[in-house]
């Protein structure tokens, strides 16, 4: 399976400069999403599924070098637990006495290991494409998650009078259409422990709320910061407002 995806995965932001010239402006729907809102929170039985994901199909080609095991804490993963996933992976680490560089089991401090021992083995093994980090993807396109959902989910047959150039993939929401990227998500391609429905839709929603989480990890906090930085405006708008009528109510306007 690995292999089949190495030799057909590559970049999302691969594209010719011809289909990049075709490129048209493409309609994003907008997607219900937990983590929306002021008081968005993410559904972290759904992240975790999402991480399934990830680990079974994307991080064959690409990283999240931003993310760390001890990241998962926030996602309801124990101490414990934590370290028996990060056991799973080797690193690099060192030099030791000898000046020699070492394989050694991950820790909860490290990053997750990128799938390539550098980047000219990722080109050689896409076919020159260099398949992208993933860590902060939901934020680095327009339209977030919306976008990516569409994007694993937009392969389709191309129409009629579209030449596909060879070796990419036609997509209807990648600007130009044409993609390196070979389609990663179909029916089943995952098997949830929990049940979870795992047709395509469903399994990219997951995906995607996983990237979402590691591009976001801190958005619970921020919205309850932000939550509480607006009460504490609204109850200091209302003081002002009450000291102001104090001051000047014995004062002819």
């Amino acid at each position: 399976m690995k292999k089949v995806l190495l030799a057909a995965a590559a970049v999302f932001a691969l594209a010719t400069p011809a289909a990049l010239n075709a490129a048209e402006e493409v309609h994003i729907p907008k997607e219900e999403w937990s983590f929306n809102g002021l008081l968005g929170t993410f559904d972290r039985a759904q992240v975790q599924r999402g991480f399934q994901v990830y680990k079974e199909i994307c991080s064959a080609c690409h990283s999240l070098k931003y993310v760390s095991f001890r990241n998962f804490e926030t996602l309801g993963y124990s101490e414990g637990q934590i370290k028996t996933l990060a056991a799973q992976y080797e690193v690099e680490d060192g030099p030791d006495d000898a000046g020699d560089m070492f394989k050694r089991k991950a820790k909860a401090s490290d990053p997750l290991p990128h799938p390539f021992a550098n980047d000219a083995a990722a080109r050689a093994a896409n076919g020159g494409a260099l398949p992208p980090d993933l860590s902060l993807m939901t934020k680095a396109r327009e339209g977030g998650p919306d976008y990516v959902y569409h994007l694993l989910m937009g392969y389709k047959d191309a129409p009629a009078g579209f030449t596909v150039m060879p070796g990419l993939n036609y997509n209807e929401v990648f600007p130009g259409h044409q993609i390196g990227m070979a389609k990663q998500i179909s029916d089943a391609v995952v098997t949830y422990a929990d049940g979870a429905p795992n047709d395509a839709a469903h399994i990219a929603k997951d995906v995607t709320a996983f990237l979402h989480w590691a591009a976001e990890p801190k958005l619970e906090a921020r919205h309850s910061t932000g939550l509480r930085v607006l009460i504490y405006a609204l109850l200091f708008a209302g003081l002002a407002y009450l000291l102001k009528r104090r001051i000047w109510k014995d004062i002819p306007h």
